[in-house]
């Protein structure tokens, strides 16, 4: 679902980036300074291309290279500014995704990291409440030893202290584990 969704999302990038660059274009052939220098970057690009590939094809490249003429570099330079144009545009998006991308996984790491953190210190008052528990049946077991199992079933009203101790709030009986 994401695959087809990215392409049509770079497809309708390079739409709208396809009138930027033929505008540039436009005003790149009026101005006699940018048009100078796009003809010496169009003659640059156009040596480097052939000597590639002769290169390639296994030719000598001492070969002088016949320069383009100005109206055919004019229009070589434009398409390589316009292309420039929507590759920068195409990588700025990528850049931007990229970025979201990894705010995105920042997010879901503290949210994992803060689950993770609630279940360790439930578990570390659920071992609190077992604890406490513990301590509850162990006064109970030595009640009993002592005054036997009457002791703990028919406890005396009379002795406050005691019934004290065997107490237990309702929150730690009916807690969940």
């Amino acid at each position: 679902m994401i695959l087809p969704l990215a392409k049509l999302g770079t497809l309708a990038l390079k739409t709208m980036s396809k009138p930027f660059a033929s505008r540039l274009k436009s005003e790149a052939s009026r101005h006699p300074q940018f048009r100078q220098l796009i003809i010496n970057l169009a003659q640059a690009n156009h040596r480097i291309s052939t000597n590639i590939q002769r290169k390639l094809y296994g030719h000598s490249t001492k070969v002088e290279i016949r320069p383009l003429n100005e109206d055919k570099a004019v229009q070589a330079a434009a398409d390589l500014i316009g292309e420039l144009f929507v590759f920068s545009v195409a990588g700025a998006a990528v850049i931007f995704e990229v970025q979201r991308s990894a705010r995105s996984e920042v997010r879901k790491e503290e949210a994992r990291r803060n689950e993770v953190e609630a279940l360790r210190a439930k578990e570390d008052q659920l071992a609190h409440e077992i604890e406490i528990m513990k301590q509850k049946l162990s006064e109970i077991e030595r009640h009993a030893y002592s005054k036997g199992l009457s002791g703990v079933l028919f406890r005396r009203s009379s002795a406050p202290d005691q019934t004290k101790i065997f107490e237990i709030p309702n929150d730690v009986l009916y807690t969940s584990i």
